[in-house]
């Protein structure tokens, strides 16, 4: 099984021997690969729409998974039990709906061992849902994949704050790191931001003055987290 560039660093977060469940499985690419590979014993892979579902159970026939990876049709957490999984893997969706779904299934949430999450929007909403909730983020990848930017989190149990509202909209681990792909992705916002405040220059009604004032807070932000020193 091959993987995506965004799936393959999704997977890479799941600890070896770890029993997965796999939320919004889509094709169910990830748990065949995390066993076929032989990093995770068992996987369950869910997801709310049957047809999805039936392809991912396909795809496990397909590579003779089907005695360890077990497909459950479920509206997010609702049917995983809290002893049945130690990875909980969801992604490709956005970030109002991931903590949402996390915040109806937390007796599972706190009964597992890690959490691996790719939001598609919103990623401040997660980060803020786990330093609410008893967990710490410990790792975060960025990755380019045909022209669209994407943020892996891994978190474990564990207290963390961070103390101001830019780190939870960039990352404050991507930030450390500094990796020439976070600042491109930096420079590109900064650039989109201007461009906005420039269309605005010649406009002086008040929802435009109000526009310019959330560009300015926006700019501001990512200036932070483009100079960001520990």
């Amino acid at each position: 099984m091959e993987l995506s560039k965004r799936l393959m660093t999704v997977a890479s977060g799941v600890t070896k021997g770890n029993r997965l469940a796999d939320i919004g499985t889509d094709h169910g690419y990830i748990p065949i690969y995390l066993v076929q590979e032989g990093i995770c014993p068992s996987a369950i892979a869910m997801d709310v729409n049957q047809g999805p579902l039936d392809r991912a159970e396909s795809h496990i026939r397909e590579y003779g998974l089907a005695d360890k990876i077990g497909t459950r049709l479920s509206n997010g957490l609702e049917r995983l039990d809290p002893s049945e999984a130690d990875s909980i893997v969801i992604a490709g969706m956005g970030g109002a709906l991931m903590t949402d779904i996390l915040t109806k299934g937390i007796h599972v949430v706190n009964a597992g061992k890690e959490l691996i999450l790719q939001p598609q929007s919103e990623i401040f909403k997660v980060r803020h849902f786990l330093h609410e909730n008893g967990y710490a983020i410990v790792e975060e990848q960025i990755v380019k994949e045909e022209g669209k930017y994407y943020f892996i989190i891994k978190a474990l149990p564990g207290e963390q704050h961070y103390g101001e509202e830019y780190l939870y909209e960039y990352g404050e681990i991507l930030l450390r790191e500094k990796s020439p792909l976070m600042l491109e992705y930096l420079e590109r916002e900064m650039t989109k931001y201007h461009k906005i405040m420039e269309s605005l220059n010649d406009n002086d009604s008040q929802a435009s003055q109000v526009r310019r004032q959330e560009m300015k807070s926006c700019i501001l932000k990512l200036e932070k987290a483009y100079h960001y020193e520990m």
